[in-house]
Protein backbone atom coordinates (compact mmCIF):
# COMPACT_ATOMS: atom_id res chain seq x y z
CA UNK A 1 0.00 0.00 0.00
CA UNK A 2 2.49 2.29 0.82
CA UNK A 3 4.30 1.68 -2.32
CA UNK A 4 0.90 2.48 -4.31
CA UNK A 5 0.08 5.60 -2.39
CA UNK A 6 4.19 6.59 -2.92
CA UNK A 7 3.25 5.98 -7.31
CA UNK A 8 -0.29 7.88 -7.02
CA UNK A 9 1.35 11.19 -5.34
CA UNK A 10 4.02 11.39 -7.98
CA UNK A 11 1.89 11.10 -11.02
CA UNK A 12 -0.01 13.86 -8.84
CA UNK A 13 2.85 15.64 -8.41
CA UNK A 14 3.26 15.84 -11.98
CA UNK A 15 -0.09 16.71 -12.89
CA UNK A 16 -0.30 20.42 -13.94
CA UNK A 17 -3.90 20.81 -15.73
CA UNK A 18 -4.12 23.70 -17.88
CA UNK A 19 -7.07 23.84 -20.10
CA UNK A 20 -5.40 27.17 -22.10
CA UNK A 21 -3.90 24.72 -24.84
CA UNK A 22 -7.59 23.47 -25.56
CA UNK A 23 -7.72 27.26 -27.63
CA UNK A 24 -4.78 26.65 -29.12
CA UNK A 25 -4.79 25.25 -32.96
CA UNK A 26 -2.93 21.39 -30.94
CA UNK A 27 -5.94 20.82 -28.25
CA UNK A 28 -8.59 22.71 -30.56
CA UNK A 29 -7.75 19.73 -33.30
CA UNK A 30 -7.26 17.10 -31.24
CA UNK A 31 -10.85 17.89 -29.75
CA UNK A 32 -12.67 18.26 -33.27
CA UNK A 33 -11.42 14.97 -34.29
CA UNK A 34 -12.30 13.44 -30.76
CA UNK A 35 -16.23 14.31 -31.40
CA UNK A 36 -15.93 13.87 -35.27
CA UNK A 37 -14.65 10.18 -34.71
CA UNK A 38 -17.83 10.15 -32.58
CA UNK A 39 -19.88 10.64 -35.47
CA UNK A 40 -18.24 8.28 -37.39
CA UNK A 41 -18.45 5.17 -35.58
CA UNK A 42 -22.19 6.25 -34.42
CA UNK A 43 -23.05 6.62 -38.40
CA UNK A 44 -21.92 3.73 -39.84
CA UNK A 45 -21.72 1.52 -37.04
CA UNK A 46 -25.50 1.80 -35.54
CA UNK A 47 -27.21 1.85 -38.86
CA UNK A 48 -29.85 -0.96 -39.43
CA UNK A 49 -32.24 -0.85 -42.49
CA UNK A 50 -34.65 -3.46 -44.80
CA UNK A 51 -35.30 -3.58 -48.18
CA UNK A 52 -39.15 -4.65 -49.85
CA UNK A 53 -40.53 -6.32 -52.71
CA UNK A 54 -43.77 -6.57 -53.55
CA UNK A 55 -44.39 -10.54 -54.83
CA UNK A 56 -47.07 -12.13 -56.29
CA UNK A 57 -47.50 -15.99 -56.51
CA UNK A 58 -50.18 -19.02 -56.18
CA UNK A 59 -52.74 -17.62 -53.56
CA UNK A 60 -50.49 -14.51 -52.76
CA UNK A 61 -51.33 -10.93 -54.17
CA UNK A 62 -48.89 -8.15 -53.92
CA UNK A 63 -47.09 -9.52 -50.30
CA UNK A 64 -44.46 -7.53 -49.42
CA UNK A 65 -41.54 -9.79 -48.15
CA UNK A 66 -38.57 -7.84 -46.62
CA UNK A 67 -34.87 -8.39 -45.74
CA UNK A 68 -33.31 -6.75 -42.43
CA UNK A 69 -29.97 -5.72 -42.58
CA UNK A 70 -27.45 -3.52 -40.23
CA UNK A 71 -23.84 -3.29 -39.77
CA UNK A 72 -21.81 -4.88 -40.02
CA UNK A 73 -23.52 -5.48 -43.69
CA UNK A 74 -22.69 -8.65 -43.72
CA UNK A 75 -25.85 -9.16 -46.63
CA UNK A 76 -25.31 -12.63 -48.34
CA UNK A 77 -26.56 -13.74 -44.04
CA UNK A 78 -29.64 -11.83 -44.66
CA UNK A 79 -33.17 -13.96 -46.51
CA UNK A 80 -35.97 -12.09 -47.51
CA UNK A 81 -39.32 -13.24 -45.27
CA UNK A 82 -41.54 -15.67 -46.78
CA UNK A 83 -44.61 -14.22 -48.95
CA UNK A 84 -46.68 -16.77 -46.65
CA UNK A 85 -46.87 -19.65 -44.39
CA UNK A 86 -46.88 -22.41 -47.53
CA UNK A 87 -44.10 -20.30 -48.84
CA UNK A 88 -46.36 -19.46 -52.22
CA UNK A 89 -47.27 -23.92 -52.84
CA UNK A 90 -43.89 -24.59 -52.42
CA UNK A 91 -42.17 -22.65 -55.14
CA UNK A 92 -41.00 -20.18 -52.89
CA UNK A 93 -36.97 -20.90 -52.13
CA UNK A 94 -35.17 -18.73 -49.61
CA UNK A 95 -33.95 -15.61 -51.35
CA UNK A 96 -30.75 -13.83 -49.87
CA UNK A 97 -29.25 -10.32 -50.70
CA UNK A 98 -25.38 -10.61 -52.29
CA UNK A 99 -22.27 -9.10 -51.27
CA UNK A 100 -20.47 -9.42 -47.88
CA UNK A 101 -18.79 -5.71 -46.58
CA UNK A 102 -18.34 -6.06 -43.23
CA UNK A 103 -14.30 -5.84 -43.55
CA UNK A 104 -14.53 -2.55 -44.95
CA UNK A 105 -17.42 -1.41 -42.77
CA UNK A 106 -15.40 -2.84 -39.56
CA UNK A 107 -12.19 -1.26 -40.47
CA UNK A 108 -13.69 2.25 -40.21
CA UNK A 109 -15.52 1.74 -37.30
CA UNK A 110 -12.58 0.42 -36.17
CA UNK A 111 -10.19 3.30 -36.91
CA UNK A 112 -13.14 5.44 -35.86
CA UNK A 113 -13.02 3.59 -32.16
CA UNK A 114 -9.28 3.80 -31.68
CA UNK A 115 -9.00 7.42 -32.46
CA UNK A 116 -11.82 8.27 -30.33
CA UNK A 117 -9.18 6.36 -27.07
CA UNK A 118 -6.38 7.71 -28.68
CA UNK A 119 -7.65 11.57 -28.58
CA UNK A 120 -9.04 11.03 -25.23
CA UNK A 121 -5.54 9.72 -24.29
CA UNK A 122 -3.72 12.91 -25.94
CA UNK A 123 -6.02 15.20 -23.74
CA UNK A 124 -5.10 13.82 -20.76
CA UNK A 125 -1.42 14.51 -21.61
CA UNK A 126 -2.11 17.83 -23.43
CA UNK A 127 -4.53 19.09 -20.30
CA UNK A 128 -2.38 17.65 -16.95
CA UNK A 129 0.71 16.64 -18.63
CA UNK A 130 1.90 19.32 -21.34
CA UNK A 131 5.46 19.95 -19.27
CA UNK A 132 6.35 16.50 -19.34
CA UNK A 133 4.99 16.42 -23.48
CA UNK A 134 7.34 19.48 -24.01
CA UNK A 135 10.48 17.88 -21.96
CA UNK A 136 10.25 14.61 -23.58
CA UNK A 137 11.25 14.75 -27.39
CA UNK A 138 10.16 11.59 -27.59
CA UNK A 139 6.37 12.34 -26.91
CA UNK A 140 5.52 14.77 -29.57
CA UNK A 141 7.56 12.72 -32.23
CA UNK A 142 5.62 9.96 -31.17
CA UNK A 143 2.66 12.00 -31.60
CA UNK A 144 3.61 12.95 -34.72
CA UNK A 145 4.00 9.55 -36.22
CA UNK A 146 0.67 8.55 -35.13
CA UNK A 147 -0.58 11.44 -36.51
CA UNK A 148 0.08 10.70 -39.99
CA UNK A 149 -0.14 7.30 -39.90
CA UNK A 150 -3.97 8.16 -38.95
CA UNK A 151 -4.50 10.13 -41.72
CA UNK A 152 -3.67 7.94 -44.09
CA UNK A 153 -5.52 5.33 -42.14
CA UNK A 154 -8.62 7.36 -43.08
CA UNK A 155 -7.77 8.37 -46.30
CA UNK A 156 -7.75 4.35 -46.40
CA UNK A 157 -10.56 3.20 -44.49
CA UNK A 158 -12.78 6.12 -45.58
CA UNK A 159 -12.19 4.75 -49.22
CA UNK A 160 -12.84 1.36 -49.06
CA UNK A 161 -16.21 2.70 -47.02
CA UNK A 162 -17.38 4.90 -49.86
CA UNK A 163 -16.70 1.77 -52.24
CA UNK A 164 -18.70 -0.81 -50.23
CA UNK A 165 -21.83 1.60 -49.31
CA UNK A 166 -21.83 2.03 -53.28
CA UNK A 167 -22.05 -1.58 -53.36
CA UNK A 168 -24.43 -1.61 -50.72
CA UNK A 169 -27.00 0.33 -52.21
CA UNK A 170 -26.92 -1.73 -55.72
CA UNK A 171 -26.84 -4.92 -53.44
CA UNK A 172 -30.36 -3.35 -51.84
CA UNK A 173 -32.35 -1.69 -54.54
CA UNK A 174 -34.41 -2.43 -57.78
CA UNK A 175 -31.29 -4.08 -59.53
CA UNK A 176 -31.57 -7.47 -57.10
CA UNK A 177 -35.20 -8.47 -58.37
CA UNK A 178 -32.95 -9.54 -62.08
CA UNK A 179 -30.92 -12.27 -59.60
CA UNK A 180 -34.26 -13.67 -58.21
CA UNK A 181 -34.83 -17.00 -59.74
CA UNK A 182 -37.95 -17.09 -58.03
CA UNK A 183 -39.58 -14.07 -59.27
CA UNK A 184 -38.41 -15.80 -63.12
CA UNK A 185 -41.06 -18.67 -62.72
CA UNK A 186 -44.14 -18.65 -64.25
CA UNK A 187 -47.19 -17.24 -62.83
CA UNK A 188 -44.68 -14.89 -60.11
CA UNK A 189 -44.27 -11.06 -60.38
CA UNK A 190 -42.14 -9.72 -58.54
CA UNK A 191 -41.40 -5.65 -57.86
CA UNK A 192 -39.61 -3.36 -55.86
CA UNK A 193 -41.31 -2.24 -53.05
CA UNK A 194 -38.37 0.47 -51.49
CA UNK A 195 -35.44 0.65 -49.13
CA UNK A 196 -34.23 2.07 -46.02
CA UNK A 197 -32.84 5.41 -46.43
CA UNK A 198 -28.93 5.34 -46.18
CA UNK A 199 -28.35 9.01 -45.21
CA UNK A 200 -26.92 8.35 -42.10
CA UNK A 201 -24.41 6.11 -44.17
CA UNK A 202 -23.85 9.06 -46.79
CA UNK A 203 -22.69 11.15 -43.49
CA UNK A 204 -20.23 8.68 -42.12
CA UNK A 205 -18.47 8.89 -45.13
CA UNK A 206 -18.93 12.58 -45.14
CA UNK A 207 -16.89 12.57 -41.35
CA UNK A 208 -14.52 10.04 -42.63
CA UNK A 209 -13.59 13.06 -44.81
CA UNK A 210 -13.77 15.38 -42.20
CA UNK A 211 -11.43 13.10 -39.61
CA UNK A 212 -9.05 12.91 -42.67
CA UNK A 213 -8.70 16.64 -43.30
CA UNK A 214 -8.37 17.26 -39.69
CA UNK A 215 -5.48 14.84 -39.00
CA UNK A 216 -3.52 15.65 -42.52
CA UNK A 217 -4.22 19.82 -41.30
CA UNK A 218 -3.23 18.84 -37.51
CA UNK A 219 0.09 16.99 -38.50
CA UNK A 220 1.60 20.79 -39.20
CA UNK A 221 0.84 21.75 -35.63
CA UNK A 222 2.64 18.42 -34.10
CA UNK A 223 5.44 19.02 -36.20
CA UNK A 224 6.20 22.52 -35.03
CA UNK A 225 6.34 20.83 -31.39
CA UNK A 226 9.01 18.49 -32.22
CA UNK A 227 12.65 18.68 -31.89
CA UNK A 228 12.36 18.32 -35.78
CA UNK A 229 10.96 21.85 -36.42
CA UNK A 230 13.24 23.49 -33.63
Amino acid sequence: WSLQAALVSSSMAGLRVDFALLLEPLGFIKVLEWIFSIFAFATCGGFQGETRLLVSCEGVANKTVTAAFAYPFRLNTVAFSAPDPKRCGGTWTDVYLVGNFSSSAQFFVTLAVLVFLYCIAALVVYIGYKHVYQQNSKLPLSDLAITVITAFLWLVSTSAWAKALADIKISTGPSIISGIEFCKAPGTTCHFASVSSMRTLNVSVVFGLLNMALWAGNIWFVYKDTNLHN
